[in-house]
């Protein structure tokens, strides 16, 4: 799948998900890595040891949901940009997600932009509530886009240009 297309079919993720009912108590992360590489700075910025010790350098993140409150932190560190976070029910009719943002224009908070799949499709729309600086990572941007509830695990991105 992956290797195929060159992009993640959810399927993939198969038990690494939150539980459906994980996603309906808050914001948590969402981790969409499967390469097997050597790579660990999310589980070394995470303070609430929500991301489990590695057994091997090589061995993909795994989250303890229960442990997560969606800070954020790993986001900001993933050089794979493969950590989310997803707040389903932000409101009643729209979910937050957080993503890892490395592109110029950078987003405008308050403005509406087209929202991406996973493939680069326009799925829908969403308003960006923060663009986020980690002062850890002064070239990493989190961005906080308010979505349409039913698209929480479709949509991955923002297009900022025309």
């Amino acid at each position: 799948m992956y290797k195929d297309t060159g992009y993640l079919e959810i399927v993939e993720l198969g038990d690494k998900l939150p539980t459906p009912e994980r996603f309906e108590k808050g914001p948590v992360a969402v981790i969409e890595c499967i390469q097997e590489i050597p790579c660990n700075p999310c589980q070394e910025a995470c303070n609430r040891n929500a991301i489990l010790p590695f057994k091997h350098i090589n061995d993909t993140p795994l989250v303890d949901s229960e442990l997560c409150n969606g800070c954020g932190l790993c986001v900001s560190v993933c050089p794979g940009l493969a950590i989310f976070i997803v707040w389903k029910n932000y409101s009643d009719t729209e979910a937050l997600i957080k993503i890892p943002f490395e592109m110029l224009p950078l987003p405008v908070e308050g403005n509406s932009y087209e929202l991406l799949n996973r493939k680069g499709e326009v799925v829908g729309r969403g308003k960006v509530t923060k663009v986020q600086t980690v002062k850890s990572n002064p070239k990493a941007r989190v961005i906080w886009i308010a979505i349409p509830k039913e698209l929480y695990m479709e949509a991955r991105n923002i297009r900022t240009g025309e």
